[in-house]
């Protein structure tokens, strides 16, 4: 038994698929533990599952480029798995008909906030331009936040960390913020956090309620739309002045 084992972590850690497998099994480990804890907002799934998955990349010795070689699957599907958040979104449309102008508006100063503070504090710091480009979009859902930061000059690979750090700490510092301010509506909150932390945030909304994660979604679509409209024409006008 022990042979048989030893064999499969080998196999494991020299196939292509190994990545596809060792993000299966950190997720569900995340999960896990999430429900073991009652979905507490510090024990986030994919903050978990992030952690299991740099412990075993780093105890294993393997490369990035050769796990995402079988990850890139688990990535294919962000594009299938946003366009999927229109069946929910479609049970809460005359909600969404009703309160059209104050959600455009809503998303536009959110959006608009989260890209600024971001791009502000980083040159406070010292940020290169390319850290600067690749951080505008980082309140984009990863898949059009990628496209956008590699058409305004920026790292599309540091963009997705970005994404995955806004995330998981939108998820996880929200219910928080929101309990703070008063927030009680979980179509409010919903929509804050489709806003501000995209898909994991989305997945988080959808834990809550199917309305609070409807909302989400919806934020999440009309954000990356809008962002991927927008940052490039400003971008480029701004280069041209």
């Amino acid at each position: 038994m022990r042979e048989e084992f030893f064999q499969l972590w080998v196999y494991l850690s020299t196939s292509p698929l190994s990545g596809l497998t060792f993000t299966l099994l950190a997720y569900c480990a995340g999960l896990y533990v999430a429900r073991s804890l009652r979905l507490h907002p510090l024990a986030n799934p994919v903050a978990i599952a992030v952690a299991v998955l740099v412990a075993l990349l780093t105890l294993m010795g393997i490369p990035y480029p050769r796990y995402f070689e079988g990850a890139q699957f688990v990535h294919f599907l962000l594009g299938p798995a946003t366009v999927a958040l229109a069946v929910p979104m479609a049970a809460q449309l005359p909600t969404l008909k009703r309160h059209r102008w104050p959600l455009l508006l809503a998303l536009l100063c959110g959006g608009a906030a989260s890209a600024l503070s971001a791009v502000g504090i980083a040159w406070l710091m010292g940020g290169s331009m390319e850290t600067l480009m690749s951080l505008l979009p980082k309140s984009v859902t990863a898949p059009i936040a990628m496209g956008i930061s590699e058409r305004i000059g920026g790292n599309p690979a540091l963009t997705a960390v970005y994404c995955i750090i806004t995330g998981i700490l939108g998820a996880v510092v929200a219910p928080y913020l929101f309990a703070a301010a008063g927030v009680r509506n979980p179509l409010v909150s919903g929509y804050a956090l489709g806003t501000a932390a995209h898909g994991i945030g989305t997945a988080h909304a959808f834990q809550e309620s199917a309305a609070m994660g409807a909302f989400a979604g919806l934020a999440l679509g009309l954000h990356g739309l809008i962002a991927a409209a927008v940052m490039p024409l400003t971008i480029a006008w701004l280069r041209a002045m």
